[in-house]
């Protein structure tokens, strides 16, 4: 397709044993102690020595820094980092959209405010749009009057991020969750 752009995931690149390069290497022990800096031939008898593999962990530093370890073991961890922070940065960027009418009946905007509570409590920020038909348009106080009336049933668990604005035929409003801070009475 043209004018799209795919970026492919470079995956994290280790040099282990023979494929590191430098002559003299900072060397720390499978128990992630220091032993000292050492050739690399000589760092590499020592790691055939304890069974494990030579993984180049700074290839910046001077000397470049390598730790004995096993290099399946050592992947795993890696890949296990990666996937937690990919994980909270997800968590924390995530935004749910719930829309509202400005005419709506009791029971729908039971509905929503119960879908945006839930939102608000998963930790997510809320986007709540209040949608105005053709001659709807004429009477917008009444969606500042929706989105008044979701704030104050939601103010124990949400501050406002970005006021009520118009934006076309649409009255956009941004809740974020509030921690709830917790009190330690002393007797």
């Amino acid at each position: 397709m043209v004018g799209q752009k795919y970026t492919k995931q470079r995956k994290p690149f280790w040099r282990i044993n023979q494929a590191i390069h430098a002559r003299e290497l900072r060397v720390i022990g499978p128990e992630g102690k220091q032993l000292g800096i050492f050739t690399s031939e000589e760092a590499l008898s020592k790691a055939e020595e304890l069974g494990l593999d030579l993984v180049e962990i700074a290839p910046q530093a001077t000397p470049p820094v390598v730790k004995i370890i096993d290099f399946a073991k050592f992947r795993y961890q890696e890949e296990k980092r990666e996937k937690e922070a990919r994980k909270k940065e997800k968590r924390g960027s995530e935004q749910k959209e719930v829309w509202f009418t400005p005419f709506m009946g009791e029971n729908d905007y039971e509905v929503r405010l119960l879908k945006v509570k839930d939102f608000l409590t998963e930790g997510h920020k809320v986007r709540i749009v209040v949608k105005f038909t053709g001659s709807q348009m004429a009477h917008r106080e009444f969606g500042y009057q929706m989105t008044t009336r979701v704030t104050n049933d939601t103010k124990e668990m949400a501050g406002i991020d970005q006021i009520p604005k118009f934006l076309g035929k649409q009255l956009i409003m941004t809740l974020t969750p509030v921690k709830k801070k917790i009190v330690n009475e002393k007797n």
